[in-house]
């Protein structure tokens, strides 16, 4: 594989983990992060991801839930233990200091054992079944737990009991401490139980929560997945087509009104080019018929043929071709333009002065059917008032003088734009074309009037499209 070379030219290790120029391999930690488990998760869909992270999130908060019940369980049981033996020890040592203990204690058999032991840690008395030779704790650990009022675990087995017990001391007057034990087994069962129900029940409850989150999951992202398909059916039709907008004001609500909106847009875009298409055949159909006919009319009557006027007859279709490819080229520059940067394209420091530029152009159709005339108020002095016209940030004009008419722009563009509507008014006026330039706040206007049928209520907005041609004018033209 070929290597990369740094802006310092030290060569870097390539994929096969080879060290470069400075003796580093780090292309090897680089490539760690892209194991197999990280392609295997990437490749995942993004409702499987979704459910596996909510479904391991839900697993650590269940095994999480169910350590804090199960010890705060066993805490409370315990303590409750603890008390009960406390409890009956303290009945004990009531007695002993009153004298009055009798031999054995009288407890009630199977819920705790007594043992007293004297000064001298000997066992001088018990409950019924207690052992009176083995003290359940040492005369030290008695005496601490008579202090801190701790208890303590014990197997039972050893002193002769059948299961754990919780073990505790109570201090009595005449340095006698009363050692009191209770079956662990009450507490045991019980966390038993609970512990079952939470090896059985939490991975049922973790099962049902994650197939309630993939439902979910699938339920939030069925919108996208008509979305997809949506998206799919305009691929394969190749006709774009609004697509579901869900009913939630959501993301995916945005999303799809944003990508309806570009599929209009789109659609716009592939009937103008359609149209186009259309209108740039209709209009090169004719002056080529017109040369094909006669052309063919010269080949098939050779010598009747008055071959200098079909040679201006045909150089003027060729023209009329010629100024049809132009219009064609300025159409396509125009579309690559990006919005915004339309003055990108302007020449630097370029102004056209309109009133200059309308009496220019009226003057080229002096031998036209109709008179053209350029009419602007002050166009006189307009030369004497250019260096005190300013151009704003925005294009605008910024008038320092009460005459001239200056304003930002190419002379070219600006030139062929009046020639095609006093062309077009030529066209249809009666008698007159005016070319007239004003100003109003703010702006300088430019029109072209002619005192022709003008155009229907109806077709206004039609008018401005590319090639549009109105049925009136077609049958004017007997297109």
């Amino acid at each position: 594989m070929a290597e990369a070379v740094r802006a310092d030219g030290t060569a870097r290790a390539d994929a096969t983990g080879r060290a470069d120029a400075t003796g580093r391999t780090d292309a090897p930690r680089r490539l760690a992060g892209t194991g197999p488990l990280r392609r295997w998760w990437r490749r995942r869909g993004l409702r499987a991801r979704v459910t596996m992270t909510a479904a391991a999130g839900l697993l650590i908060a269940f095994v999480a839930a169910d350590l804090l019940l199960y010890n705060t369980l066993r805490v409370s049981l315990t303590r409750s233990l603890d008390d009960s033996a406390r409890q009956g020890a303290t009945g004990v040592a009531a007695l002993i200091d009153a004298n009055r203990l009798p031999d054995p204690v009288p407890v009630a058999a199977g819920t705790i054992t007594i043992q007293v032991l004297d000064r001298a840690g000997r066992i001088v008395d018990v409950s019924p079944g207690a052992d009176r030779l083995v003290p359940l704790l040492t005369p030290a650990q008695a005496a601490q737990s008579a202090r801190t009022g701790s208890a303590v675990l014990l197997s039972g087995p050893p002193y002769g009991m059948p299961s754990q017990l919780r073990v505790t001391a109570v201090a009595a007057s005449g340095g006698y401490l009363v050692i009191a034990a209770v079956p662990y087994s009450s507490a045991g069962a019980s966390l038993s139980v609970v512990t079952k129900a939470l090896v059985f029940g939490t991975p049922l409850l973790f099962i049902l929560f994650t197939t309630a989150i993939w439902l979910a999951v699938g339920s939030t992202l069925r919108p996208i997945a008509l979305l997809r398909r949506g998206a799919a059916r305009v691929t394969a039709t190749g006709v774009p087509a609004d697509l579901p907008v869900p009913e939630a004001r959501d993301e995916v609500r945005s999303l799809a009104l944003t990508l309806n909106d570009m599929l209009s847009r789109l659609a716009a875009a592939q009937q103008r080019q359609r149209d186009l298409v259309s209108d740039t055949a209709h209009e090169l159909r004719s002056p080529i018929a017109s040369i094909r006919t006669q052309l063919e009319v010269a080949l098939d009557h050779p010598d009747g043929q008055d071959w200098a006027s079909t040679a201006r007859d045909v150089h003027a279709d060729a023209l009329r071709l010629a100024r049809l490819a132009e219009d064609l080229l300025l159409l396509a520059r125009l579309d690559e333009r990006v919005p915004g940067e339309a003055g990108a394209a302007r020449r630097p420091g370029g102004r056209v002065d309109l009133a200059e530029l309308s009496s220019c152009v009226a003057e080229r159709y002096g031998g036209a059917r109709v008179t053209v005339v350029a009419e602007a108020p002050g166009a006189a002095v307009a030369a004497a008032d250019a260096d005190d016209q300013a151009v704003d940030g925005a294009g605008g004009v910024v008038p320092d003088s009460a005459f001239g008419y200056l304003v930002p722009g190419d002379r070219d563009e600006l030139d062929r734009l009046l020639v095609n509507l006093v062309d077009n008014a030529v066209r249809y006026a009666k008698s007159r074309v005016t070319v007239s330039v004003g100003r109003e706040p703010g702006w300088i206007v430019l029109a072209v009037t002619d005192d022709g049928p003008g155009i229907p209520a109806a077709d206004l907005e039609r008018a401005f499209d590319r090639f549009a041609r109105l049925d009136g004018a077609r049958s004017r033209d007997g297109d």
